[in-house]
């Protein structure tokens, strides 16, 4: 049973939302700033991408470094927890790659 404070649900809301597991995914890559995470993703907006960092660092799942440069420089990568958290993402793309297709011939047959 999943009540409201299951800690299964307090994982499914840390990837909720368009952009967490994406942003996760890129940064399994290693360390990257910004600039280099929008390019490694595309169709993110500096906005969406600066509030989808933030909430992964208040989560303990990203981690933020600020070097003493100038101009500074900002750099993210994982935590553990985040790198940890790679291993359910991988398996649902998995999942994704064997079964969006009948997902989404589901999808169109219900909307007729």
């Amino acid at each position: 049973m999943f009540f409201s404070d299951c800690q299964a649900r307090v994982a499914v809301e840390l990837i909720s939302g368009r952009w967490p597991m994406v942003v996760l995914y890129a940064l399994s890559h290693g360390p990257a700033r910004p600039v280099e995470l929008r390019r490694r993703i595309g169709g993110i907006s500096q906005k969406v991408l600066t509030e989808t960092l933030r909430r992964l660092e208040s989560n303990g799942l990203v981690q933020r470094h600020r070097y003493a440069e100038a101009p500074p420089r900002v750099e993210y990568s994982l935590t553990t927890a985040g790198q940890d958290l790679l291993i359910p993402i991988n398996a649902l793309g998995d999942w994704a790659n064997r079964h969006a297709d009948a997902v989404l011939a589901a999808q169109e047959a219900a909307d007729v």
